[in-house]
């Protein structure tokens, strides 16, 4: 008995070591987790007390934070490269948004020429659409030109959202907009010569290229959607980058698909399918870009009903010309004549036609125009200099994917 006696204490004297250890290993496991909630919330203050303190610093320096029109999420971003300016700064820029800094005139504000302090040359675009309209098109460029970022796109540099008063600060395009190139206002005397051939090639290229990073290398793809000859904009050599996303929308990720939205964009360019339903897809763009190449082509405008009968409309006028080899001549620009051969005409020409095409499924991909244009911008690199177009002296304006059924061999010579 007491044998029996003796084995059961030492059982009880186990059981009670085990409990003890157990609850020593749950202390110890306890205290490191109070003490990581601990770091967690002194790591989580001191970061909000440095942002405090940065942004006190700020406003100190005359960023206002708090008048932000409610883009709270909207501060400088220097890993981005956008910098809120105050009204001030611009307003200084800009010698008070005089009369004599007006460069262009767009569908939502004057755009000014200006100087920033640190001697950086801007084009300052100055919203003047009030209401939710005007503040969804500030927030729109603001946010997607925060993330887009291509060599073909015009920069934004930063933007001040001063109460009521919007304005956009972007890089300053020495050439402005193509448009200007390709038919100048009546009377106007800025223009002394017109763009080449070989710049007319290298232009529609990189604007195709801006176009195929917009559907094709971003998700979800973003529409443009009024993708036009003047909001092409062209620096100091020439090279062309894609401007004004006021009205870009984020398209389907869903292949074939399309997002639902009010027909808005510019007479001439709007893709039919679009304008009669709604329905707004990465060739909507397509379709854009096609009236652009006709207006390279033929130095004539989209819509002018002070045409002859039948050439009022640029892309039902033209169409009929672009697949025969015969008629083709007759829509170029009389300008051209001369600098260009046959073979590259036909080639630029059956592109146009393609994106032109009334069903969206039958226009191709941007990057299928790419793909075609690159050998005929190529081909002149090495016997000439690009942007040749040195005689235009007088002070110009810097601002005014689904699958398809198309590929590149549809854009093959007629």
């Amino acid at each position: 008995m007491e044998t029996v006696s003796d084995d059961e204490y030492r059982r009880k004297e186990r059981t009670a070591l085990v409990a003890i250890v157990v609850l020593a290993s749950l202390a110890v496991v306890s205290l490191l987790v109070a003490f990581s909630y601990y770091c967690y919330i002194r790591n989580k203050v001191a970061k909000r007390l440095k942002s405090q303190k940065r942004i006190n610093h700020e406003d100190k320096r005359g960023v206002n934070h708090e008048d932000k029109g409610g883009f709270a999420n909207m501060q400088v971003d220097k890993e981005k490269g956008l910098q809120v300016f105050t009204f001030k700064q611009l307003h200084s820029a800009t010698g008070g948004f005089t009369k004599s800094n007006v460069v262009g005139n767009g569908a939502f504000g004057l755009v000014y020429r200006g100087v920033l302090s640190d001697g950086r040359k801007v084009a300052i675009k100055f919203l003047d659409q009030a209401g939710k309209q005007g503040e969804e098109e500030f927030k729109m460029e603001v946010e997607l030109l925060c993330w887009l970022r291509s060599p073909y796109l015009l920069a934004l540099l930063g933007y001040c959202s001063d109460s009521n008063r919007k304005l956009l600060v972007y890089q300053f395009m020495t050439n402005g907009g193509l448009q200007e190139h390709l038919y100048p206002l009546s009377g106007s005397n800025s223009l002394t010569s017109k763009l080449n051939w070989e710049t007319r090639l290298r232009i529609a290229l990189e604007a195709a290229k801006g176009l195929e990073y917009l559907h094709e290398h971003v998700n979800p793809p973003v529409i443009h959607r009024d993708f036009k000859s003047s909001n092409i904009l062209l620096d100091k050599d020439f090279h062309a980058k894609i401007s004004d996303f006021g009205l870009a929308k984020l398209g389907s990720e869903k292949a074939g698909g399309h997002v639902s939205t009010r027909v808005l964009g510019t007479q001439g360019y709007v893709a039919p399918e679009y304008a009669l339903t709604g329905h707004l897809t990465t060739k909507s763009d397509v379709y854009s870009y096609g009236v652009v190449l006709l207006e390279l082509l033929t130095g004539r405008v989209p819509v002018d009903m002070k045409k002859p009968h039948g050439e009022g409309v640029l892309v039902s006028w033209a169409l009929p010309h672009l697949t025969d080899r015969e008629k083709v001549v007759q829509i170029m620009d009389p300008s051209l004549e001369g600098q260009y051969s046959m073979k590259e005409v036909i080639q630029v020409a059956a592109i146009a036609a393609m994106c032109v095409q009334q069903e969206a499924d039958y226009r191709p991909l941007m990057a299928d125009v790419v793909q075609s244009l690159v050998p005929l911008v190529r081909n002149y690199r090495s016997t000439s200099k690009a942007g040749s177009c040195s005689s235009f002296h007088a002070a110009r304006s810097p601002m005014s994917l689904d699958s398809g059924k198309a590929s590149a061999s549809n854009l093959s010579p007629v």
